[in-house]
């Protein structure tokens, strides 16, 4: 546990919280801002900051659970779509240093936008040299 970070202190019980699940390893809850309503946080109880600091095994009960809150969300709230969302470090926009999930429901009337601006490679070449460079850095 990480005695600043926002999260650990709800797992702990320091801070409330509106929880919709909870085992050993995770917590989901209802995030206090959401972007519809109905957005729900899934994390993992142990204080990890990214994605690449899980173990595989904890990310894998993290992503089942994840899952289950997106099926709950779909029935619960007769949501259209759901968006899971997970940002890594202050450039990808992850604003509480503890890896979570971000389970949003989707409605075709949410008026939410992601205004997500696609971009070009200059060329095949250009995007083969990256997808090379990635490649040759994946491990297992």
């Amino acid at each position: 546990m990480d005695q600043e970070c926002v999260f650990c202190r709800i797992v702990k019980g320091d801070l409330p919280s509106c929880k919709i699940y909870e085992d050993d390893d995770v917590l989901a809850f209802m995030d206090i801002g959401p972007v519809v309503k109905g957005h729900s946080l899934v994390i993992p109880k142990a204080h990890h900051n990214a994605v690449t600091d899980v173990p595989p095994e904890l990310l894998c009960k993290v992503v089942a659970v994840a899952q289950k809150v997106v099926r709950a969300q779909m029935a619960a709230l007769d949501a259209d779509g759901v968006n899971i969302h997970q940002a890594n470090g202050r450039a990808a926009g992850q604003v509480v240093p503890h890896l979570h999930f971000h389970v949003i429901p989707r409605f075709l009337s949410d008026e939410h936008s992601w205004n997500w601006k696609t971009r070009k490679y200059s060329d095949i070449p250009e995007m083969q040299a990256l997808a090379d460079r990635i490649k040759s850095r994946i491990k297992g």
